[in-house]
């Protein structure tokens, strides 16, 4: 799995950081990539990666402003010109629907793959045999929603050795014990998949946030999640105005990891007011509370392996 911001700044964008938008790469997984957020020029930030918008099969969106939902109608758009033919489903806030379909309306805007629109509430929005995801509203100055991705236990490995006590031939007999069948020999031997596989493996769980106060909710979709990413509109000195607009600050985000057990939190959504050189300040802050911290800019890229989370 990886992860690649597209836009980690706050409301306008500014040179060094564009709107809202992070993408979940789940190309090993599933062959495809979820989108979360499209600010602005969502589509103009895909141009400098090796990201396929027909890749794109589904968008989560936190909530209604406009640095995170104005690159919605482009990249639709734009997704019917480069050959995406599979349906995307799009979740979110009560009145999305209604705002992307009056945009395309108006515009004379014709989308040539099928759209399944699903509302955002409280509990699961998806699940199939590899992932499910779970909503929870979160701490806004409108309605918002934060998103919790976790990727259901992998087939334990096969133990060949194991295997050969029982003498399963090479072949698709190997395949069908990794994937947890039990198989039966041409002797009438039941070889019983649990028996010649290592326990199942504990998959990942990435927890992607809206723009938030500290609250309940936020904490809840964090608990013990290997990645959190999380808001820093604000630094702790101006902890006043955070409260104030809707948002958090770096070491609010920080205390949401430790109080929730996460392994790793990423910092985005980072005011204009926050030069360049301001951010290892920032970092160093984020760090006395939560020292397994990170800030992203645009364009970072994150894995996450063996259960390791690298920033490449």
């Amino acid at each position: 799995m990886q992860l690649q911001f597209l836009g980690t700044g706050a409301g306008m964008p500014s040179k060094e950081r564009n709107t809202s938008a992070l993408a979940l790469k789940l190309l090993e997984e599933r062959g495809t990539i979820w989108l979360f957020d499209c600010g602005e020029a969502t589509q103009h930030q895909i141009l400098h990666t090796t990201i396929r918008p027909r890749k794109i099969e589904k968008i989560f969106i936190t909530h209604l402003h406009g640095d995170h939902i104005f690159g919605l109608p482009g990249l639709l758009s734009s997704r019917s010109f480069l050959g995406g033919e599979e349906t995307l489903t799009i979740y979110g806030p009560k009145g999305l629907k209604e705002w992307i379909e009056t945009s395309f309306a108006i515009s004379k805007t014709h989308i040539t793959y099928p759209i399944e629109y699903v509302e955002a509430q409280t509990g699961i929005v998806f699940e199939d045999d590899q992932f499910i995801v779970l909503a929870n509203e979160l701490e806004h100055v409108i309605p918002c929603f934060g998103y919790r991705v976790e990727q259901k236990p992998l087939p334990g490995e096969l133990l060949m050795a194991k295997t050969k006590e029982y003498h399963v031939p090479k072949g698709p007999l190997l395949g069908k014990l990794k994937n947890g069948e039990d198989i039966t020999l041409e002797d009438g031997t039941i070889v019983y998949s649990k028996d010649v596989t290592a326990p199942p493996k504990k998959g990942f769980t990435v927890t992607i946030l809206g723009d938030t106060k500290y609250c309940e909710g936020a904490k809840q979709l964090s608990k013990d999640a290997d990645i959190v990413v999380h808001e820093a509109t604000f630094d702790h000195a101006t902890a006043h105005l955070a409260a104030n607009y809707g948002h958090s600050t770096n070491v609010e985000a920080a205390l949401i990891a430790k109080n929730s057990n996460a392994k790793n939190l990423i910092l985005n959504h980072i005011s204009a007011r926050f030069l360049l050189s301001d951010l290892q300040k920032l970092l160093e802050e984020t760090k006395s509370t939560f020292s397994n911290a990170f800030i992203a800019n645009d364009f970072s890229h994150y894995t996450w392996k063996n259960g390791i989370l690298y920033e490449e």
